[in-house]
């Protein structure tokens, strides 16, 4: 019997909705934050939700299970090294969904699946004046190359001769 076996099909097959969900849990694993439509990130917030509980556990049967839905040892071990013990203290509620609106072709409602403690991208260590000189030292430095002008061949002949010539190894 099929009592409460309810689930969010995404207009697709089994096998086509499989890898659907997998290809996308590897792009939340891998960047922390996706853009997709609405049912597929309420659907994927489950999901998330049960790595993250995996990499809590950190055993070896919890990394087998990550690498049975994520199907790559690098992400597994990211999972489990840098995303499961920021999550070390915290309950539930690891990720959240976020609503952008229409998407502009065909309408359907985006939203933004991200993990609520993202890690910060690491930004360059340069000075805003100091970037600013060197551009301008380098934009100095780039010297262009004159440009040659291209003269046209006189009379119509010469393009005709292009248009009409026979190719004699075209078979």
């Amino acid at each position: 019997m099929r009592h409460r076996k309810k689930s969010e099909k995404l207009s697709r097959s089994c096998s086509q909705r499989k890898a659907l969900v997998r290809s996308l849990l590897r792009a939340v694993v891998i960047n922390e934050r996706i853009i997709t439509t609405t049912s597929k990130a309420k659907y994927l917030r489950g999901r998330t939700d049960e790595l993250i509980t995996l990499a809590k556990k950190a055993s070896l049967s919890a990394k087998r299970s990550a690498y049975r839905l994520l199907q790559d040892h690098k992400l597994v071990t990211r999972l489990f090294e840098v995303l499961g013990p920021k999550y070390k203290s915290v309950q539930g509620g690891y990720t959240r969904v976020l609503n952008l609106g229409p998407r502009k072709g065909d309408g359907a409602n985006l939203s933004i699946l991200e993990f609520t403690k993202m890690t910060p991208k690491a930004k360059p260590l340069q000075d805003k004046q100091s970037s600013k000189h060197s551009k301008i030292s380098e934009k100095s430095q780039v010297k262009k190359a004159p440009k040659k002008e291209v003269k046209p061949k006189k009379g119509i002949m010469s393009g005709m001769k292009k248009i009409f010539k026979k190719e004699r190894d075209s078979l």
